[in-house]
This record gives C-alpha cells, sequence and structure tokens, in this order.
C-alpha cells in the first residue's frame, strides 16, 4: 500500500523522530521534513498513517516555524477517530506520510494595514499561531499581537512557558509585543495559567476580553484570525460582522480570517 501512494508522487515517506504527551490526550510530534518541502506559517499539512492495506489521511497545521529542519504538528486523541486511534501508538522511528503541498491561506500576507493582529483559538485550533508566533514576519508585521486560546481545563494549555517567555521579551524598536489571554471553560476557580473563565464568545459580548487586552477590536487597527471549533468560529464571526468587520476576501481586504479545526 505504502508503495502505491509514493508511486503515485504526492506525498514524500518521513519519520517521526520525537513525541511529547502534554497530557493523556493531547500531544507533539515532530518528523523529519521532506526535501524542498516549503510552506508558509499558517498553513498545514495533509498527514497519513498506513493501516494495513490503507491508508487515514488527516490535515494538521504545522507548529514549527518555516526555518526549522524538522516539522513539528500538534493534535488531540479523538475518541473512535480511525487516524488517531494510529497516531495514540506513533514513536520516535514511526513512520509517516507527508503530502508534498501543503495548503490553507489563513497567514498574515492576506491583510493590509492594521496594528494589532489577534489570533483567537479553541483546543489544538492554537497550532497554527504557535508556528506564527515562531516565525519572525508577524513580530515585525504588527505592533501588538494577542493570543487568545480557550480550552476546557488549565491543564491542556500547552505550549506555557515557550509563549510566556516569548511575552516577557523587551520591548525592541520594530517588534511587537505578545498579550496571552487564556480561557478555561470548566474550571470552578482560575489557577495559573489561565487568566480568564469563559468562551471567546461571551468574553467578547460582554467586553470582558478586550477590557483585560487593553485593546479594543477596530476596523483601523485590528486584524483577527480564528482557528478552532466550528460553532465558535461562526458565533464569532457574527460577532464581528456585527460590529462592521468583515471577512478577508480574495479581491476585497478584510479584518479577519478564519479555518476550522475540529
Amino acid at each position: 500500500m505504502l508503495d502505491e501512494v509514493l508511486a503515485k508522487g504526492k506525498s514524500t515517506l518521513q519519520t517521526v523522530t520525537q513525541v511529547r504527551w502534554w497530557t493523556d490526550r493531547l500531544l507533539t510530534f515532530t518528523t523529519t521534513r521532506p526535501a524542498e518541502y516549503s510552506f508558509v506559517a499558517g498553513q498545514y499539512a495533509r498527514l497519513g498513517l498506513p493501516d494495513r492495506n490503507d491508508v487515514i489521511w488527516r490535515a494538521y497545521s504545522m507548529t514549527s516555524a518555516p526555518g526549522t529542519d524538522s516539522l513539528e504538528f500538534y493534535g488531540i486523541l479523538v475518541e473512535g477517530g480511525r487516524f488517531t486511534s494510529l497516531l495514540k501508538h506513533i514513536q520516535p522511528g514511526s513512520p509517516l506520510l507527508i503530502e508534498k503541498q501543503p495548503f490553507g491561506f489563513m497567514t498574515p500576507d492576506r491583510f493590509t494595514g492594521g496594528d494589532d493582529l489577534w489570533m483567537l483559538s479553541t483546543g489544538t485550533g492554537v497550532g497554527p499561531f504557535i508556528a506564527l508566533l515562531r516565525d519572525g514576519e508577524v513580530w515585525t508585521r504588527f505592533k501588538r499581537l494577542i493570543l487568545v486560546h480557550c480550552v476546557r481545563h488549565k491543564e491542556e494549555l500547552c505550549y506555557t512557558e515557550e509563549l510566556e517567555a516569548m511575552a516577557r521579551q523587551d520591548a525592541q524598536a520594530g517588534r511587537a509585543r505578545l498579550q496571552l489571554l487564556r480561557l478555561v471553560t470548566r474550571e470552578s476557580t482560575l489557577a495559573p495559567p489561565a487568566d480568564l473563565q469563559g468562551r471567546i464568545t461571551d468574553l467578547l459580548r460582554n467586553g470582558e476580553l478586550e477590557r483585560t487586552a487593553g485593546v479594543a477590536l477596530s476596523d483601523e487597527a485590528s486584524r483577527i484570525m480564528l482557528c478552532g471549533n466550528p460553532d465558535m468560529i461562526e458565533d464569532t464571526r457574527r460577532l464581528l460582522h456585527e460590529r462592521g468587520l468583515r471577512p478577508v476576501r480574495r479581491a476585497l481586504p478584510g479584518h479577519f480570517l478564519t479555518e476550522n479545526y475540529w
């Protein structure tokens, strides 16, 4: 089966080099990088895992920056999922197929204007934003970077040490500052690293998200990326429309980009 897939020339066989389990369901895995593989931070890859006489394919955003020698991905095990039932067994040395063509258009170059980049995510939808923050472009393209990550429990707030180190970086001329807003929805009390309780949509409606950030959403200053649960994205799109903000279109500048991650 692998020989047949590779013979089509659309994918390449790579090797898992590292696996990190954040919780019993959340993991980061790193692979070798295909020769000539080129992508932009914010894009995703199609990954394939062999399953007897079949190959199961799924889309995963790169969390690694484009300039690294390896590729990193962040995922969650889905109960009963065909792909993640195989993914939970991977370890260094495991084979993994990667399509040669990257996908996705949730990239900073699609925006015009704006000083503030809001990155709103739920669950593993934070993945492409990790890649953006590891890359250099958004740090010089914008004045403020606001990463909002919403999860059920604080244990699901991954990459904490790396993100907090980025947020502590001293301000430099021409370089943005990063602000982290970590949300939990099923905790009775707040505890580090969580900052707020509630869903993104609720905290947008009542103004708490902007008050905590100290930055208001506006058509002139704000550019927004949404990645995660389709329900969150649909509800947030509606709230942004109500504020006069519009999606980016191919031939029409706008204020927000979206990508379902479910």
